[in-house]
């Protein structure tokens, strides 16, 4: 068995590794740090796993964290992250990190983005982009993996085919709904039931943290510039993001085509799906590690035809822990869908 360390683990993220790794056959969860509940059991934040382990909270030094550990799984801030990286680097331990601080290959973006200037630039060029359906490859027996944001995943999944075919260039809007959970554990004045429950609201438009990545990845996917304009809005549900994109293509491209392209992109992909009857929602992937996605056309204005790409996730499974236990599989060299298989919750 390999033994892990989990960071940030009293958080919604962190609940949902644990979920999935308690019953991995190939890996052993030996510590789980944490800024609160220290000293409880993990049942404490998390009542769903009450009697299925003994682990308890424990605030650890980045040393501590790494000790005696094949890998250190981080849901940590950006900051923090970086001090682990430095003790797993001195004790040769792998790193799978869910923060944003080594999603970026441009120092400049992340300074834009992310409000400070990166404290060791140097590190973003040693990790692997956690994307398995376009990354799988570089991951497998990767050391360092950044694992995506939820927006960037779901964005990314939902335009990655029409990049690679040469039809994502210029300009592209989205617009993405997000459920509360994404907020994290912590409730604030936005997040906070009775705000949330009734509401609708736009945060960070143009400014989200998610949009250099997603930038970053399409076009070297796609191998053309192009320019992305992301609205985040939040929503009142718990789980889930659904996000739209709109771009165009030239008059000969069809809706047959573009539909072609993005199901031969996906075949034979067990965590991403086209629907043949329906366009993407998210209650058919709420609690699953599977993404939809889906694409229609618009009529010809001006001699381009609008198109419109749809993708659905759950923002904790295959938008953040679910796409991390993937890419722990990957790393290591087991089945990528070990603890990921099956269907979500309905309704």
């Amino acid at each position: 068995m390999r033994k892990a360390t989990l960071l940030g683990g009293s958080g919604f993220a962190g609940a949902e590794i644990l979920r999935r790794l308690l019953r991995h056959p190939e890996i052993e969860v030996v510590r789980v740090g944490a800024a609160d509940h220290l000293g409880q059991p993990v049942a404490a934040a998390h009542p769903h796993l009450e009697g299925l382990t003994e682990l308890h909270f424990e605030e650890l030094t980045p040393e501590q964290a790494v000790a005696d550990v094949d890998v250190v799984i981080m849901g940590l801030p950006h900051a923090a992250s970086v001090q682990v990286m430095h003790a797993a680097r001195a004790q040769n331990v792998r790193v799978l990190d869910l923060s944003g601080a080594f999603r970026l290959r441009s120092p400049a973006s992340y300074q834009r983005y992310y409000g400070e200037a990166h404290r060791h630039p140097e590190l973003l060029q040693e990790f692997v982009y956690g994307q398995p359906e376009w990354n799988r490859s570089r991951l497998a027996g990767a050391h360092y993996v950044a694992s995506p944001g939820c927006f960037a995943t779901c964005i990314e999944l939902s335009l990655a085919p029409f990049a690679r075919a040469g039809w994502l260039t210029g300009a592209v809007r989205t617009v993405a709904l997000t459920g509360s959970s994404g907020a994290g554990a912590s409730p604030v004045a936005t997040t906070h039931h009775p705000t949330r429950a009734h509401n609708l609201r736009t945060y960070k438009p143009l400014e989200h943290a998610h949009t250099p990545e997603i930038v970053e990845n399409l076009e070297l996917w796609g191998g053309r510039s192009l320019e992305l304009s992301f609205v985040p809005v939040s929503v009142p549900l718990t789980r889930g993001i659904f996000a739209t994109s709109f771009f165009s293509v030239s008059a000969d491209v069809s809706e047959a085509q573009l539909r072609d392209v993005l199901e031969s992109a996906y075949a034979g992909e067990r965590f991403v799906r086209v629907p043949k009857a329906r366009l993407p929602e998210v209650v058919a992937v709420a609690t699953s590690n599977i993404a939809e996605v889906g694409v229609v056309c618009g009529e010809l204005q001006g001699g381009r035809r609008e198109v419109l790409a749809f993708g659905a996730l759950d923002n904790l499974v295959k938008g953040g822990a679910g796409q991390a236990v993937q890419n722990l599989n990957l790393m290591f060299g087991w089945d990528e869908a070990l603890t990921l298989d099956g269907a979500g919750s309905y309704p």
